[in-house]
């Protein structure tokens, strides 16, 4: 695992550009890049091996689908913002806004691979430091609650810019095109056809 320094210096942030394209083309080139939280006490990364899109112009079940709201307002930010939001009153999702301002389409994170600060996850998520048992690690960040618990996100984080200092995404491994597949998203029942979960195939940490 590359150290903080290593980390920081070596491999940039993703620029404006890169979240200003369709939601789908940005999903598939998320994977392998690494999400970055720094907190007063911590650095905190993980690998982005797991995404679904969403697009409110022709995906019903987007959260943007039916128009502008107070809840998914940030959704429609221009591409490169956070958009974080409550799942059935439990869960936080951590989104990647894309496309331009005014448009409404999103990443959902996930999973991720953890690669820094492994003790803070594992307080976080189990209330201990430790990893006592084989499968800790790869359940650490393997579910976009999971995620959200670990790096401690809520509703106060959506609409960062992740062009900033305190949340944003390096550049990192580019990921065989063989290695990424698709399928069709978790856990919805509208526009279930659409084969907009991507992730990476060999990894160990997808969600269950």
């Amino acid at each position: 695992m590359p150290s903080d320094f290593e980390l920081l210096q070596n491999h940039k942030k993703l620029n404006r550009e890169f979240y200003l394209r369709p939601v789908v083309k940005v999903a598939k080139n998320l994977l392998g890049k690494i999400f970055v939280k720094i907190e007063k006490d911590n650095l905190l990364a993980g690998v982005i091996v797991e995404v679904e899109a969403y697009d409110g112009v022709k995906d019903e079940a987007s959260h943007s689908f039916r128009g502008l709201t107070k809840r998914n307002r940030h959704m429609f930010f221009e591409g490169g913002f956070t958009y974080v939001y409550l799942s059935y009153g439990v869960h936080n999702c951590l989104n990647v806004v894309t496309g331009k301002k005014g448009y409404g389409a999103a990443v959902l994170i996930r999973a991720m691979e953890p690669l820094i600060g492994i003790s803070t996850f594992a307080l976080r998520r189990f209330r201990r430091k430790e990893l006592l048992y084989k499968k800790d690690f790869q359940n650490l960040l393997n579910g976009p609650g999971k995620i959200c618990q670990a790096f401690n996100l809520t509703r106060d984080d959506s609409g960062k810019d992740l062009l900033q200092d305190e949340l944003f995404i390096l550049d990192y491994k580019k990921i065989n095109k063989k290695l990424i597949k698709s399928s069709q998203r978790i856990g919805i029942s509208k526009s279930v056809y659409l084969p907009w979960r991507f992730f990476i195939s060999n990894s160990k940490f997808l969600s269950r």
